[in-house]
């Protein structure tokens, strides 16, 4: 959103900006990557300020005044004397001291200057409200500002952004309306977005669930500061738990994975909304932010490797964050439910069974002890009290406690419902669970009900969690189940190769390079020979052993079934001389010059087992992402497959394989043998790490089919294809 300055005439203020005797010389000075000046500084400049404390110029330095924020706030206008009661000052050479931020609310035209007098005075940081500086794709101008600030040793947040707030120190540089609502509560949940309206939106809705906001930051165009840097920055801060994150697109994918890497070693549960998960919405985003919005596909392999949820709404986010901030995570996916409503007990199940949450049955112990306090109740999982207990709250009560203090179950729902409307039923439940939430504090507790405010914020300082909607506490619980089997991580045991590093020809690996390379990684393959004569062909047919296949090799021809270029069950000498002849002419036939054909490959055919693929794509933003898929037309048409970020080591290949839909075939169905689930893994590990070490000079890799077959006798690539990067 562009900002207007009302009242200052460009000539005004580039009269006011010659960099008089207070500038600084520097030559390119360390760029500051603690963010505590910007967050809470001890002073603020705002260039642009307006009197007028509904004016968007003017915002800033209305809440700061209101907050009552501690530090000095001068604002900067050479048409007035003082500004909303403050002293005005005519540029920023006038000021006292160098500020340790400077807020740039001018119009576009002059935010070049006002950012040049920033850095030379020495500004460690300056956030730029005005737009105009590459969303629609053309970002010289906020290329240029960078490099101005980067000449001081100056960071700049935007621009296009809405700017920063630090609720304990009751620092809002920021011209949020929605802060006209009122201010945050300091807590342990922070917010970066790069849409600055996002963020303002999601940060009044958590204040409306009752949640402060500790930090927020809106990035904006992100010319300089990022939302990795944010992370990586708020990862370190001792009194960050959660974090959420907004993001439509990423300019520097390093910068994000290490900041996501620091939030999962530090522990913090970070959740993302990333917009652009349909092609429209892709290229939106791609066109609001100016940047690469990404395969979403490799996002999800992002989060899932850095313990990361994705949240799907507004809602979802704040209600995870919610349910996050508490600190108590359930230890498995077990849930326990008590219900004073068969039908909300049922809607519970459902969603429990559709998030992945297991409802398991009562042990005999719990089952015995419900019975003794419910002896008209249902004892099974959920428990239905019905409403016949509403007339006995403390056996609502006890039994709940017996369910969560059941160690089978790794969090407990207890749907209530309307209950505590009626305070003569109510207070007892109200004032039975709250005294007994420390018999239980080390899982989360549910309730689902519907009271007063002063009835949810009484349940929430004892360690419940509150939802009135019986879909959504499921979700939160779901949510921290996921965040809970995603601590920190050691190091990735990379499986290599003992064989050296396969040399990568010049770009065009035909099938059967493409296999020596692959092979040299440790990928297993079956035996093949290159032949250029039919007597060859009929040669190795016969020292390989008969059945054959013969396929047509050259690096031009990717897909050789589309001019006929494989003959299979090849069963004699003479066949297969034959079968050589056969594939050239076709080859010719089809436009490729005999020159331009390496040979034809004679291999022994495979034997039936599993197929799948496994794919490697150097993603543009996050390097080398390994895929394993069905094979047929599973991958394509029932969308049967998996990605993870490479490297990935023989753990988490196995990972791979279980995400499947088709897994129970790996485990055996119907008397089957089990595959050889150890060297599908080791083949998908190896070729990941052969793909990290060479992301700057491999774009794709594709073998399909990879035969798996019975436990014990391993498994080998069919066919492969390698393409190679282009030249930059």
């Amino acid at each position: 959103m562009s900002v207007k300055l009302s009242g200052m005439s460009h000539g005004d203020l580039l009269q006011s900006q010659p960099f008089g005797a207070t500038a600084r010389n520097f030559a390119n000075p360390p760029l500051p990557t603690d963010f505590s000046p910007m967050f809470a500084p001890r002073s603020v400049a705002i260039v642009g300020a307006s009197d007028n404390a509904s004016h968007l110029a003017g915002l800033p330095v209305s809440y700061l005044i209101k907050a009552g924020f501690a530090g000095d706030v001068w604002p900067v206008n050479p048409n007035r004397r003082t500004v909303q009661g403050l002293k005005s000052y005519a540029s920023l050479d006038d000021l006292p001291a160098v500020p340790d931020c400077a807020i740039i609310v001018v119009p576009a035209a002059l935010v070049k200057p006002a950012t040049a007098q920033c850095a030379a005075l020495g500004v460690r940081f300056a956030m730029i409200f005005s737009a105009g500086f590459g969303e629609e794709g053309d970002d010289r101008e906020q290329r240029e500002l960078v490099e101005i600030a980067r000449q001081g040793g100056m960071r700049l947040l935007g621009p296009n952004c809405l700017g920063c707030f630090d609720s304990a120190a009751k620092f809002y540089g920021t011209f949020a309306i929605a802060l006209e609502a009122g201010f945050h509560a300091p807590s342990n949940i922070a917010m970066v977005s790069q849409s600055g309206a996002y963020g303002e939106q999601t940060c009044f809705l958590a204040r409306a669930r009752g949640l402060g906001v500790r930090y927020f930051a809106s990035t904006g165009n992100e010319a300089d500061i990022e939302i990795g840097e944010l992370i990586e920055w708020l990862s370190g801060r001792d009194e960050i738990d959660v974090i959420m994150v907004y993001q439509e697109g990423v300019r520097n994918a390093a910068s994000l994975l290490r900041g996501l890497a620091r939030a999962q070693a530090a522990g913090k549960k970070v959740i993302f909304i990333k917009v652009g998960r349909s092609p429209v919405g892709a290229a939106a985003a791609a066109s609001h932010t100016a940047a690469l919005a990404g395969d979403d596909l490799v996002w999800d392999a992002v989060f899932r490797k850095y313990g990361v949820y994705r949240a799907r709404s507004t809602e979802e986010q704040v209600d995870v964050a919610y349910a996050a901030a508490l600190g108590v995570l359930p230890q498995g996916r077990n849930l326990g439910i008590l219900s004073l409503s068969g039908g909300f007990g049922i809607q519970l199940c459902d969603a429990a069974f559709e998030r992945g949450l297991d409802i398991a049955p009562l042990s005999d112990a719990t089952r015995n002890q419900l019975h003794a306090l419910l002896p008209y109740c249902s004892m099974n999982n959920p428990v239905d009290a019905s409403g016949r207990a509403a007339g006995e709250p403390q056996r609502i009560g006890e039994s709940l406690q017996v369910l969560a203090e059941d160690p089978n179950y790794h969090a407990v729902i207890g749907f209530i419902g309307t209950l505590p409307i009626a305070s003569a039923i109510g207070k007892p439940i109200e004032e039975w669970l709250i005294a007994a939430r420390a018999r239980f504090a080390g899982k989360p507790v549910v309730l689902c009900l519907i009271g007063e405010p002063a009835v949810v914020r009484a349940y929430e300082e004892a360690g419940f969690l509150v939802f009135a909607d019986a879909y959504r506490a499921v979700r939160a619980i779901a949510a921290l189940a996921s965040l809970a089997g995603h601590g920190p991580q050691p190091a990735l045991a990379l499986l290599r190769s003992d064989a050296p590093p396969g040399h990568i020809p010049p770009p065009g690996l035909s099938e059967h390079a493409a296999k020596q390379v692959l092979a040299e990684a440790g990928v297993p393959m079956l035996p093949e020979r290159l032949v250029n004569s039919a007597a060859e062909a009929a040669q190795a047919a016969g020292e390989l052993g008969f059945p054959v296949v013969l396929k047509v090799c050259a690096a031009a021809i990717a897909h050789k079934t589309e001019i006929g270029g494989v003959l299979l069950s090849i069963g004699s000498p003479q066949e297969a001389a034959a079968g050589f002849d056969l594939l050239i002419e076709r080859a010719v036939a089809a436009g490729y010059p005999r020159e331009m054909l390496e040979g034809v490959i004679v291999a022994p055919m495979a034997r039936k087992g599993i197929e799948v693929i496994i794919g490697i794509k150097n993603d543009p933003g996050f390097g080398p992402v390994v895929l394993l898929g069905m094979g047929g037309i599973h991958s394509e048409v029932h969308r049967d497959f998996t990605l993870r970020l490479a490297p990935v080591d023989v753990a988490e290949a196995r990972a791979m394989v279980r995400g499947l839909r088709a897994w129970p075939l790996f485990a055996g169905v119907r008397g089957a043998a089990p595959a050889d689930l150890d060297a599908l893994a080791m083949a998908i590990s190896r070729l990941s790490a052969f793909a990290a070490d060479r992301a700057d000079s491999i774009a794709e890799i594709d073998i399909n089919p990879f035969v798996v077959w019975n436990e014990g006798e391993s498994a080998a690539a069919l066919d492969a294809l390698i393409t190679l990067r282009a030249a930059d």
